[in-house]
């Protein structure tokens, strides 16, 4: 396992704390061993630092009250929706007591005439967008996993849809947070745009839960499409497959989803998902708008395609030809890990310019084969975000020192191309060490600065993205 170093541990204030909240909210404070376990982190390669314990708020103002006895005591609370993040967000190196919003769930006004929504952060992607069905209107971010709302806006998620509709910055119109005083945050209003102040929705939005507990979020929503296709094309490399999104996006034409598979990524697809696609790199699209408009806007993506070399482009309206592909999309990460049974997927994410993706994914490649790894990429190609699938033995010490370094080489690289060690995962605990080189000393001390303002005594999610105190 990954070394996470642990922080130290306020035991009387911890202890104390546990005890006023156990007699406070009673069998909702629980202590279990696998719970806490489960609790820490779940989907990464970081050693586990369980909470003391876990407790499960159903309304902003239990939050308030659980903040306010945490801030007393000095004792650390570390925000968890569903465990789908891939960097030791939700580890508490310093213990504490994991605050998790599951119960928090109520989906609180629908204003379909002004297409948002008001929800707890316990919703989830999947569960509002059902919800929604009979309005005519979506939520379109698609991270994949069937994350909490709450969560996808602290980590500021985004996905398959984003080259169109945005990431989770773009779609939070408001929110309100607990603060570590205990203070309510609200950080909007429902109108469109504003020039009131500081953009404070935007400060808590990625910030992982050091600055605020988001209690409540209002979403943009969009309409759902008349009709909707879907496209794959095969070309004879990655090279050639960059190139044709290039050409796609100067063209104008208006993509929702756009997604490479490398060879390797399409070979374990087909086994996993029972497909036939041709084992060469893959670009998989997704288009949107009126019966006539998305057939067209396919044709004219064949065409380009055809332009670099790519073959086999076919595309379908047909709901469940489409569901198959995006299904088997999803399904990559299980796909992968049938490439070398026994081993645990290692993901990481960056993302480059446009320009540069085919170079930084080529040079990832190759890197990959030099150091005899087996590591699929898949890319959300339209933002220039890609990642790649280490298939790891976590029983061999070397293996895990050879990929950590291959991890740090290539956020370094693609912070050498102007880019970022994180397109969509976040920094937590995995990527700490990169945000400085990225960004450079003034702005990890101006983040610190923040952090100290509003949280003085460090209890939000210490430990993460490795601010100074």
């Amino acid at each position: 396992m990954a070394l996470v170093a642990d922080l130290p541990r306020n035991e009387d204030g911890i202890a104390t704390a546990l005890a006023v909240l156990t007699q406070r909210f009673g069998p909702r404070v629980e202590t279990g061993q696998a719970l806490r376990e489960q609790h820490a982190h779940t989907t990464t390669w970081l050693r586990n630092q369980p909470p003391d314990a876990v407790i499960f708020p159903q309304s902003t103002e239990e939050v308030q009250e659980i903040v306010r006895i945490c801030a007393t005591h000095q004792t650390p609370i570390i925000p968890f929706g569903t465990g789908t993040s891939l960097e030791g967000h939700v580890n508490a190196p310093a213990g504490g007591i994991s605050l998790d919003f599951s119960q928090m769930d109520k989906i609180l006004a629908v204003h379909a005439e002004d297409m948002d929504v008001t929800i707890q952060p316990g919703v989830t992607r999947k569960a509002l967008n059902t919800h929604l069905r009979d309005t005519g209107l979506f939520f379109p971010i698609d991270p994949g996993a069937d994350a909490s709302l709450g969560g996808m806006a602290a980590t500021s998620a985004s996905g398959t849809c984003a080259v169109r509709y945005g990431t989770m910055k773009d779609n939070v119109l408001a929110l309100k947070a607990v603060l570590p005083s205990g203070e309510i945050l609200t950080s909007a209003k429902r109108a469109r745009k504003t020039s009131a102040g500081y953009d404070l929705t935007r400060l808590i939005v990625g910030s992982e839960g050091t600055l605020g507990l988001i209690t409540e979020l209002t979403l943009k929503l969009q309409g759902i499409p008349e009709a909707t296709s879907a496209a794959t094309c095969s070309f004879p490399s990655v090279e050639a497959a960059c190139n044709a999104v290039i050409a796609t996006f100067q063209y104008g034409l208006p993509v929702a989803r756009i997604e490479l598979l490398d060879a390797l990524q399409v070979k374990a697809c087909n086994a996993y998902s029972k497909l036939t696609l041709p084992e060469t790199p893959l670009l998989l699209l997704e288009f949107h708008g009126t019966e006539a408009g998305v057939t067209e806007q396919a044709e004219v993506f064949g065409e380009i395609a055809g332009e670099y070399g790519g073959t086999g482009f076919t595309f379908t309206t047909r709901e469940e030809e489409r569901t198959k592909l995006w299904q088997a999309r999803h399904d990559a990460y299980w796909a992968a890990l049938q490439l070398r049974p026994g081993a645990q997927g290692i993901s990481t994410d960056v993302c480059v310019p446009l320009s540069r993706l085919a170079d930084c994914v080529g040079a990832a490649q190759d890197k990959l084969a030099e150091l005899g790894f087996t590591a699929p990429v898949v890319g959300h190609v339209g933002d220039g975000n890609f990642h790649t699938l280490l298939l790891i033995d976590m029983d061999n010490p070397d293996e895990i020192t050879k990929a950590e370094g291959f991890v740090g080489w290539l956020n370094d690289l693609a912070i050498s191309m102007d880019g970022t060690c994180t397109g969509e995962h976040g920094i937590g605990q995995g990527k700490a060490k990169y945000l400085e080189r990225e960004l450079g000393p003034a702005a990890i001390e101006m983040m610190g600065a923040i952090k100290r303002g509003v949280d003085p005594l460090n209890i939000f999610n210490p430990g993460k993205m490795r601010l100074p105190g």
